[in-house]
């Protein structure tokens, strides 16, 4: 299923990709039915241009917020600073979300950034139509 995001949404997330730069950025993506209807910008605790990992604290308190306003999570969102918008190994590996669509957002030239998404369950990928509405 294709995730659909509103401009504001898909610009935030680029916004965020840019401000946290060189380090890679992270992130949920609120929503219910493949639509997002919030950004959730996390704060990368590796503070690396090439992992992330969204605070745990900052993790339960989205959660807890989503599951008030009945919400799922539809995407997990980062950036890749210097590398196509593709998942790494660790990305893969890291994936413990299948119903989630990984979103990431390549810096590699910076002017024009690239978004693409991906599903990930058990190692396989499969790319995901990110659709602007």
């Amino acid at each position: 299923m294709a995730l659909r995001l509103s401009s504001d949404h898909l610009q935030d997330v680029v916004a965020h990709a840019r401000e946290t730069f060189p380090h890679e950025c992270c992130g949920l993506l609120a929503g219910r039915d493949g639509r997002v209807v919030r950004v959730c910008r996390g704060r990368n605790v590796d503070e690396s241009p090439y992992t992330y990992r969204l605070d745990d604290r900052q993790l339960l308190q989205f959660l807890r917020e989503m599951d008030q306003d009945g919400l799922d999570i539809v995407g997990i969102y980062h950036s890749h600073t210097a590398s196509e918008a593709t998942p790494s190994r660790t990305d893969v590996a890291r994936a413990f979300y299948p119903e989630a669509v990984y979103v990431i957002i390549s810096l590699q030239h910076p002017e024009h950034p690239v978004v693409r998404g991906f599903r990930i369950v058990d190692g396989t990928v499969a790319e995901e139509d990110v659709i602007v509405q």
